[in-house]
């Protein structure tokens, strides 16, 4: 039997944000198999079968020169975005590969410093960058960046390029310069830690967004599935729902440990009021929008990557256990506390505390994807005799499923712009 390309590669991902701090794209880190070489129309035909117009748009990331050869070769003009690292470009054979692929209307990505942009003749074979700061770049942007515009003063120059992608952006400020005062198209991945550093005292609260949409949705009386898959996009907001059904003065049946169940429970009236109680205490910073958006999307794969089948009770346990996965970070207390204040299952707490029981082997799969470098999940894959292309395809499943709303100007456009414009020259 033919073995599938998805039996023979390695995949990973990053989510790529916009400036209104939702998903733009996502990157996918293909690793490819020592033993097996990797047929890449079938990779292109099985990801043009998985996509549907909604869901988001696609930038591959090779790991080898050979491997985005092959794709530069056969992939149609109507193909996701392919990213071309800059020290690729020395070898002749990639060079002309870039310049034949560029004729055949392919949209390439340039990856590399920001100090080392390629040469006219060589970007004009580029729609965009995908570029990291250098230590000058960066600590020069930082400088632009906290100068207030004065009039009559003219402010100060910075590296950061209008409408290209960046990564490595490990401050707030900086991720603000560049989405906001600079206009980037997107950055690859999200500063987290500096964003959730301002509220290591007290924790985050849940969403203006989400509390407001919920209220509508509840006064409109729409129903239950929906209401919990809105509530489930935050999950501090699911956190202190289940603190709040399962306390005391409520008076109802104890250990409620599924938010459909505590839903159900509590009932419209009840949840509308709760939800007009937590107005006075939301918080409305977008910057959190994405480190939790990461979450659920962890959540979704991890109940993907388990196969709890129609079981739907189980399948809302993995669930909850990928979305608390994280609670530490947002509450600002151990893990083990946060797990623990509510009556969990004891295989949430295992797989996310202890890292132990069933649960944890999938867990660690879907946290181990969220990353460029693919070995760590190729190697977890051999330990809990996980089938390679079967995770593979529960991943494609799972990104190819995030509605993305089409936008003019996003990343996943299709205009052709002005070669000489792209890179600011």
């Amino acid at each position: 039997m033919t073995k599938s390309v998805l039996g023979t590669i390695v995949l990973g991902y990053r989510p790529l944000w916009n400036r209104q701090r939702e998903l733009a794209g996502v990157q996918l880190f293909i690793e490819v198999d020592p033993v097996h070489p990797v047929d890449a129309r079938h990779l292109l035909r099985t990801l043009e079968e998985m996509w549907t117009p909604t869901s988001p748009p696609l930038l591959l990331s090779p790991h080898t020169p050979h491997l985005l050869q092959e794709l530069l070769q056969h992939a149609p003009a109507q193909a996701p975005w392919i990213e071309v690292k800059d020290e690729w470009l020395d070898d002749v054979a990639t060079l002309q590969a870039v310049f034949a692929a560029r004729n055949r209307g392919l949209f390439l990505v340039w990856r590399g410093n920001s100090e080392k942009l390629p040469d006219p003749e060589v970007a004009a074979c580029f729609e965009k960058c995908l570029l990291t700061l250098s230590p000058e770049d960066a600590v020069q942007a930082a400088r632009a960046a906290a100068q207030a515009p004065v009039p009559g003063i003219e402010q100060p120059d910075s590296p950061v390029l209008p409408e290209q992608l960046y990564e490595g952006v490990a401050s707030r400020t900086l991720m603000r310069h560049c989405l906001d005062q600079r206009h980037a198209q997107a950055l690859a991945g999200w500063p987290a830690d500096d964003v959730l550093h301002g509220y290591r005292q007290h924790g985050i609260a849940p969403s203006m967004e989400v509390v407001a949409k919920l209220i509508r949705v509840v006064n409109a009386d729409e129903s239950m599935e929906i209401i919990e898959q809105i509530m489930s996009d935050d999950p501090v907001l699911v956190y202190r729902f289940l603190a709040h059904a399962n306390s005391p003065t409520l008076g109802l049946q104890s250990g409620i440990d599924s938010l459909r169940r505590a839903l159900m429970m509590i009932g419209y009236t009840s949840l509308g009021r709760w939800l007009e109680q937590q107005l006075p205490a939301v918080v409305d910073d977008l910057d959190l929008k994405p480190i939790k958006s990461a979450i659920v999307l962890r959540a979704s794969l991890m109940e993907m990557l388990l196969d709890a089948g129609e079981e739907h009770e189980l399948r809302r346990e993995v669930y909850l256990c990928g979305l608390f996965s994280q609670m530490d970070t947002l509450l600002g207390e151990p893990l083990g506390t946060a797990t623990q204040t509510l009556p969990l299952s004891e295989r949430i707490y295992d797989a996310t505390v202890t890292h132990t029981g069933p649960y944890e082997p999938s867990l660690a799969l879907a946290t181990s994807m969220e990353n460029e470098d693919t070995i760590h999940t190729r190697l977890l894959c051999e330990q809990h005799e996980m089938d390679i292309e079967e995770v593979n395809r529960v991943l494609l499943r799972t990104l190819s499923a995030i509605y993305v709303a089409p936008a003019d100007g996003e990343f996943g456009e299709r205009r052709r712009r002005s070669r000489a414009h792209t890179f600011g020259s």
